[in-house]
């Protein structure tokens, strides 16, 4: 969400606007700096103190951030705060204690940021002098250790695994709470402090370092899993670390022509699959799945097929798996074996989709056709949208017969389960359905479908008005479902012929909305409405009814604010 600082009190929620300001006012807001050309940063204080960052352009704030747990809506009291303190000149407000502070608005001269006084005091430093900088906050703050050693890991010409995994502990151990928890904001703090490690091996792998960075993944991946098991990690910064570090031994793998590193690789990825550690995350596939791409050896490859043997906890597993497996087939023993193979696993909807391609490119119909069904038999019951899928295929083999009369069989079933594939049903349809027949065919469609009285039938049947350009027969569906979202999606199909009506419509709804529901967000819905209504038209009508509700509701005073607006 862009916030612009003119309107700012507009765009945030109206509690969390009171609890900023509530916030700027004691003078919560600390060290407020520029700290690079546009970006400002500033501790807000409150149970913790709070980090802010805000990116402002052409004064308007085009980024946000801010290090507290707050997750329940898209800004927080703590970013409105440090807006507050940003537009305090303009607004003419002040606060219980003066600090520093940066004014944002058109023409208002702005002091060094922070970058440029340390660039200037480190060009008069000596070497000496930033050296004992370094070493004395290395010693007070483990993060900021940590991030050094990360910085200057290419100097650093020591290859243990266990020397990564001591740092990445001494991090983890500066986020966790004595209960041994680490809650949302610690699990941040972690795992911006873990990609700064990660990049440093991005960096070894650019320099053809693969030892080191392998090195540095292996530890990630088995001590951040650890972490994740006692943390709060709803914003993904610990996982995030465990994709990275597979990513990188992905790459490391296509890249690595080392067979000393490879083989450091295949031996971690199959011992940890083979342990389960990663057991139920998609890390432990891709675990085996890299197994397979390094393997080069007759042992390599013979453990790898032992290891896709072991029943995994899920079906979606077990299936990847079987690909992998069939991967390693067809690089081991050959397409045959690996086809062999894939026939006698066809519960795999990959593999059934694999036979079916192959069946269609040797225009094998009778086995594609004996191959789609036999899938929507296996999985009609338990797994319907997969059968969908089999019925999907009918219609393609049935196009490359060009039999017209199973062509419309499959794409009438499919149109009217509203299945989403590659294809427009309805196109299909009418492609194929004589002219003479096609309104009759159109009418049992909608008939069908309002028969099987689903909660989304009424956009399908809708759809279909539309692409028929049925506007009587459209609006009388809108009449009949006077939803103030449902009038909008259609109106504009509407508006040429019944925007008269639909202004009363809006009306009505607008009343209605606005006795059921409080608060500023429900009245800028209405508002927004209202807005349509002119559009439309209907000025007058919109007068009306503002005119109406400033009597209904005159003790709502946000409500008054936002018609005011209109």
């Amino acid at each position: 969400m862009q916030i612009p600082l003119d309107q700012f009190e507009q765009v945030i929620d109206e509690k969390i606007l009171q609890r900023g300001l509530a916030y700027f006012k004691k003078g919560l807001v600390h060290e407020l700096e520029e700290v690079s050309p546009n970006t400002y940063e500033a501790i807000v204080e409150g149970t913790e103190d709070y980090t802010v960052r805000l990116t402002v352009e052409n004064n308007v704030v085009t980024e946000y951030s801010c290090d507290c747990p707050y997750d329940l809506g898209p800004v927080c009291k703590h970013v409105a705060a440090v807006i507050f303190s940003l537009q305090e000149e303009e607004l003419g407000m002040t606060k219980k204690t003066a600090k520093s502070k940066k004014s944002v608005g058109s023409g208002v001269k702005k002091s060094k940021s922070v970058a440029t006084q340390i660039d200037g005091l480190m060009d008069k430093a000596s070497i000496e002098e930033l050296k004992e900088l370094i070493r004395t906050e290395a010693k007070r703050n483990t993060l900021f250790c940590n991030h050094v050693l990360s910085f200057l890991e290419h100097y650093n010409d020591n290859l243990s695994k266990e020397l990564y995994q001591k740092q990445l502990r001494a991090l983890i151990r500066s986020a966790t709470d004595r209960y041994g928890f680490i809650d949302w904001n610690k699990a941040r703090a972690l795992g911006r402090a873990v990609y700064e490690l990660l990049d440093s091996a991005k960096k070894q792998i650019d320099h053809g370092s693969f030892e080191k960075a392998a090195m540095v993944c292996f530890a990630v991946m088995e001590e951040m899993l650890e972490a994740l098991n006692g943390a709060d990690d709803s914003n993904g910064d610990i996982g995030g670390c465990i994709d990275e570090a597979t990513n990188l031994l992905d790459e490391m793998a296509a890249r690595c022509e080392s067979k000393t590193v490879r083989k450091q690789i295949f031996d971690f990825c199959a011992d940890e699959f083979e342990k389960g550690r990663f057991a139920g995350w998609d890390w432990h596939e891709d675990l085996l799945s890299l197994a397979a791409n390094l393997a080069e050896t007759d042992a390599d490859f013979d453990r790898v097929l032992a290891l896709a043997e072991k029943k995994q906890q899920s079906d979606w597993a077990n299936e990847r798996i079987q690909l992998i497996k069939y991967g390693l087939l067809v690089k081991k023993k050959g397409q045959d074996v690996a086809d062999k193979f894939l026939e006698q696993n066809m519960d795999n909807p990959n593999f059934r989709r694999k036979a079916i391609e192959k069946a269609l490119e040797q225009k094998n119909y009778a086995k594609a056709v004996r191959l789609a069904e036999d899938g929507v038999k296996a999985d009609m019951k338990d797994k319907p949208g997969l059968a969908k899928e089999w019925y999907d295929w009918l219609l393609k083999i049935a196009q490359a017969q060009k039999d017209t009369p199973r062509i419309i069989e499959y794409a009438r079933y499919l149109l009217i389960d509203n299945f989403r594939n590659e294809q427009d049903y309805y196109q299909v349809l009418k492609e194929h359905v004589k002219p003479e027949n096609w309104e009759a065919v159109v009418d049992g469609i909608v008939r069908e479908i309002k028969a099987k009285r689903r909660w989304y039938d009424k956009g399908l049947v809708a759809n279909i008005y539309i692409k028929e350009e049925k506007w009587d027969k459209l609006w009388e569906m809108v009449k009949g479902n006077p939803d103030l979202s449902f009038i909008e999606r259609y109106e504009t199909y509407l508006s040429k012929h019944y925007a008269d009506e639909i202004v009363d419509l809006y009306v009505s709804q607008i009343l209605d909305y606005l006795n059921h529901n409080m608060g500023r967000d429900h009245y800028q819905t209405a508002c927004r409405y209202i807005r349509r209504m002119n559009k439309l038209g209907g000025k007058a009508k919109a007068d009306k009814l503002i005119a109406q509700l400033r009597t209904l509701y005159a003790k709502r005073p946000a409500l008054m604010q936002e018609l005011d607006r209109v």
